[in-house]
């Protein structure tokens, strides 16, 4: 952290409790959407593709708020940014517990996911000026460990709320709590200041943005993020008929996802970004694999191994922008983080066709209740093992490709 008057007034500490209580608000409204979404789908009586386009409008209001967040960090700051994502989080909560239709329930997950991605947009580049090197990797693993922590905490409320007959968008009153606390945590900070003066200038950002290597970790973070986030937000559906408990399954892959990522900095120091990066790839492909193929007490393996896959995917792919690509500063990371967002927003009602496909073809087979919808689900979780696949070859590339960039000192090895 750079050592002038303005910066050393800067409380790293805070900023970054702050900026973890804030994913942990953005980790509930997926665990909580995830956990009542089934409840949803026979209330409204929705199809498959319509639950998939309500999840789809969370994860399209992030890529959103993430690039216009990135494009005016430097000109508003990130404290400005923070105000909006706790302004988007509250109207969008209330709405989603008070809104009883379909339409209201699609504006509540936009505004949501605005202030969700307000929360990267704002949070990641505070944490890649905060600090730096190892410390740095280390830092961001910590924060995007609260993504699955709150996902694991969240789930367990959750079904401990449908227990105690707490059913539906009454569930989502959760949300305010965290949301609450990152607002008071963030109130009269002073945030770090960009670590290259050229990162703090948007030409200074699109002229790193427009280079190979940026274009093509572009590409590998729409599939590490659909890789992530696909299979999360559909195993329950389609594992609740196997024997195993799905919500026990979303937070054991949540739980072991936010020890994993805490040790994310010791993982990166020892293998490096792209080595960690490639080993998850093959740990989530075997993992998608066998969610695919298993049912009861092996699903739980299935989500043991595809929770060490997919853990170190998002932050490495931001620590990786921001080490490798450093003049991209914020808007590298938020465009980064943007695209695997979208990527999802994409994939999300076509993984539902996907399920919608996969059931006629198995009720044309003979298969009906349980058997079909488990049958059906597995089909459409075979098809999403092609995400990890196909990262296993393109990070392979990017080893080879930045050890060899390394080696002619055109980017930093740290």
């Amino acid at each position: 952290m750079e050592s002038s008057t303005a910066t050393s007034k800067v409380n790293a500490n805070r900023l970054f409790y702050a900026s973890c209580f804030a994913l942990i608000t953005t980790a509930f409204s997926f665990a909580i959407a995830a956990g009542i979404l089934d409840q949803l789908k026979t209330e409204l009586a929705l199809s498959a593709s319509q639950a998939g386009l309500i999840t789809s409008m969370w994860f399209l209001g992030f890529p959103i708020a993430m690039v216009i967040g990135g494009l005016i960090y430097h000109k508003v700051g990130g404290k400005v940014i923070m105000q909006f994502a706790f302004f988007a989080h509250s109207i969008g909560i209330l709405l989603l517990i008070f809104s009883g239709n379909y339409i209201g329930l699609l504006i509540a997950n936009l505004l949501i996911g605005l202030g969700n991605g307000c929360t990267e947009a704002a949070c990641n580049p505070m944490i890649a000026d905060a600090y730096k090197g190892n410390r740095m990797s280390t830092m961001l693993n910590r924060f995007h460990m609260w993504f699955p922590g709150g996902i694991a905490v969240g789930s367990l409320l959750s079904g401990f709320m449908t227990d105690f007959g707490i059913t539906g968008q009454s569930q989502v009153w959760l949300l305010l709590i965290p949301a609450i606390i990152y607002a008071f945590l963030f109130y009269g900070q002073t945030w770090p200041k960009a670590k290259i003066e050229e990162a703090a200038t948007i030409s200074g950002n699109l002229k790193g943005m427009f280079t190979p290597l940026f274009l093509f970790i572009g590409v590998c973070m729409a599939l590490t993020a659909i890789s992530e986030f696909g299979p999360n937000q559909w195993v329950g559906l389609i594992l609740s008929k196997s024997g195993a408990e799905p919500t026990l399954i979303l937070a054991l892959t949540a739980g072991l996802m936010a020890v994993a990522r805490f040790f994310g900095g010791s993982m990166v120091a020892q293998f490096n970004q792209t080595g960690v990066l490639l080993g998850s790839a093959v740990l989530a492909t075997l993992g998608i694999y066998l969610f695919s193929t298993q049912t009861g007490t092996m699903a739980y393996v299935a989500a043991i191994i595809f929770a060490l896959g997919v853990a170190y995917f998002w932050p490495n792919m931001i620590g990786l922008t921001a080490t490798k690509t450093p003049k991209t500063g914020a808007l590298g990371m938020s465009i980064i983080g943007a695209i695997g967002m979208f990527s999802t927003s994409i994939f999300q009602p076509i993984i539902g066709g996907w399920i919608d496909a996969d059931r006629a073809a198995a009720e044309a087979q003979g298969f009906t209740g349980d058997e079909l919808e488990l049958v059906s689900g597995q089909e459409t979780l075979s098809t999403m093992v092609l995400f990890p696949a196909i990262l296993i070859v393109l990070f392979t590339i990017l080893y080879f490709w930045l050890r060899s960039k390394e080696s002619k000192g055109e980017i930093a090895t740290a």
